[in-house]
């Protein structure tokens, strides 16, 4: 058994609907005019929060993390980014987050006034943007809704559930992040979330080779937490 890695999942493997729904907005990034340098360094800041919104990316290889410092110093992690994944797509003039790799990146980018610009004439392309735009709010609002609702197992097994969907279920999950980057993101310490994975592991459920390797065994029985 092999784990499938996010360094080497192609694109059409993203499971997020934008990317298998967006081929027009696929498009305009191949022909766009920008070509910003790429890749970019593990630890390397595509943007930062509160920069104004130039550049919108396409990321085409490795996995971002995006997280808002809040005034008391902590730090939010709103999400992870996988290929297939666009980055910058937001209504303000500036950056609500702070994107870094978490690998060796690859992405495509274009000048958001450019991206604009071809959607004012473009209606394939105007309804691909309105499609990637709502299916990232969609997981905005489920990532809400697991915070305000579930507790630490809740939390920690509908990360798994929802990283192995996007992965493509394989055989072995391979994180690309810390468990403090996902203790950041479902709003709990990196001790709960670590005594929450070896809870589930005595459980039987999952199975936790390393911190960075994770294989779901049970899957019913962690959708049936979340449910």
């Amino acid at each position: 058994m092999s784990a499938l890695s996010y360094r080497d999942l192609p694109e059409a493997a993203a499971r997020a609907p934008a990317a298998a729904t967006a081929c027009d907005l696929c498009g305009a990034f191949a022909t766009a005019t920008a070509a910003p340098r790429s890749p970019f360094a593990p630890g390397e800041l595509l943007f930062r929060q509160g920069d104004a919104v130039r550049l919108v990316y396409r990321l085409l290889k490795g996995a971002v993390i995006s997280y808002r410092l809040l005034s008391d110093g902590r730090r939010q992690v709103t999400g992870f980014h996988l290929p297939g994944d666009f980055l910058g797509l937001e209504a303000g003039v500036e950056h609500a987050t702070t994107t870094e790799a978490l690998s060796r990146v690859d992405a495509l980018a274009m000048e958001r006034t450019e991206l604009a610009g071809r959607a004012a004439t473009d209606v394939g392309l105007a309804r691909a943007l309105w499609q990637v735009t709502v299916g990232a709010f969609r997981r905005s609002e489920d990532h809400a809704l697991i915070l305000a609702r579930q507790g630490a197992t809740e939390r920690v097994a509908a990360f798994l559930l929802d990283f192995d969907d996007r992965m493509g279920r394989p055989t072995i999950i391979d994180l690309p992040m810390t468990r403090q980057d996902i203790a950041d993101h479902v709003g709990l310490t990196i001790h709960t979330v670590s005594r929450t994975l070896s809870h589930l592991q005595a459980q039987g459920m999952v199975e936790a080779r390393s911190s960075r390797h994770v294989r779901l065994l049970q899957r019913h029985r962690l959708e049936g937490l979340c449910a």
